[in-house]
């Protein structure tokens, strides 16, 4: 009997040898759907510039790398269940330097991790320039005149323009983790607009170097109409591949930059903010003012929250506002 089963086991075991390459699945890699992982791509505003403690080496102390990592960026504050949450945004990113510099790095990061989430912040450095406007204004200030009058009718132009740049960037993020073995509905990939870091608000006697150095009506024309428009076209270029989107332009009301008066602890955003010893130093004079009127660690800490609360939502837009407890909250009215 024992050698009739064993005749059959002979028989049955060439049988799978035929049909197959192998019996037995091979010896694999470790497996990555183990590791889970949320990344962060983008500029400024995601790296965490204007929050202070810069990882090393992004600092411009290594080959002129000014990218502005902050361990308190808020991809590194925010709730979200996964093993690693990695900031490979950088200050000064556009749509090129996005998909050049950080999709290679994405790439390695997915082959190796399971990826659950993407954050993305680009577009105001392509053909908006959101943060040359502002070195406008405060040009304009210094000079006695506005910005606005001289900026105002491209706006709308510069931003039509970036809408297809974003929209490039984003179907080059889709590729990528396709090409990672991904299918598209199995992460998230979340497009996150820019908050107006001024306010008109602000007392009347920052309005200068000490504090935010613009003048009124550039300041209603931002809030208004800059950044409303921009987030516009992010929603559209979000729409395009089907990510969801994060509306941010009023993530900042009531925690703009100088419109804590004599309490800055209450703003989110940077002011004026001068690199002194920088302005010493000829490697390091160009970026003296880098990093202000952008989210500083508060600000960051604020946004993740909000953040959080979106990526555990299963709605396709969403938008950061202030709540009447003083935090930062989602909502998904439309």
């Amino acid at each position: 009997m024992r050698k009739v089963l064993f005749l059959g086991a002979i028989g049955l075991l060439t049988i799978l040898l035929v049909v197959s390459d192998h019996v037995f699945p091979p010896p694999s890699e470790p497996d990555r759907e183990t590791r889970t992982a949320v990344v962060a791509l983008g500029d400024s505003t995601m790296s965490g510039e204007g929050a202070g403690s810069y990882e090393p080496g992004t600092d411009g102390e290594e080959g002129g790398n000014w990218c502005h990592r902050s361990r308190d960026a808020e991809i590194l504050k925010t709730e979200f269940q996964a093993d690693q949450k990695i900031n490979l945004a950088c200050s000064g990113a556009n749509s090129d330097k996005l998909r050049n510099e950080q999709l290679p790095r994405l790439r390695q990061i997915a082959g190796a991790n399971q990826v659950v989430a993407i954050v993305v912040a680009i577009g105001a450095n392509d053909d908006p320039r959101f943060s040359e406007i502002l070195n406008k204004c405060f040009e304009a200030w210094g000079k006695r005149s506005d910005c606005t009058s001289s900026v105002a009718p491209e706006w709308t132009k510069r931003v039509k323009r970036m809408i297809p740049k974003v929209e490039n960037t984003l179907n080059a993020i889709r590729q990528t983790m396709r090409d990672s073995g991904y299918l598209d509905s199995s992460y998230q990939l979340v497009v996150q607009s820019y908050a107006a870091p001024v306010s008109p608000k602000m007392p009347r006697s920052l309005q200068n170097l000490s504090g935010c150095p613009l003048r009124t009506s550039d300041l209603q024309w931002v809030v208004e109409e800059a950044v409303p428009e921009l987030s516009n076209g992010l929603r559209a270029a979000a729409g395009k591949v089907n990510a969801r989107f994060l509306d941010l332009a009023r993530a900042g009301e009531g925690h703009e930059a100088c419109v804590g008066g004599d309490d800055p602890s209450t703003e989110w955003f940077t002011r004026l903010s001068v690199d002194w010893e920088g302005l010493r130093d000829e490697r390091r004079a160009s970026h003296a003012l880098q990093e202000s009127f952008h989210p500083n660690a508060r600000g960051h800490e604020q946004i993740a929250r909000c953040l959080s609360e979106f990526l555990a939502s299963e709605k396709r837009d969403g938008a950061c506002v202030p709540k009447l407890d003083g935090t930062l909250g989602l909502t998904t009215e439309s």
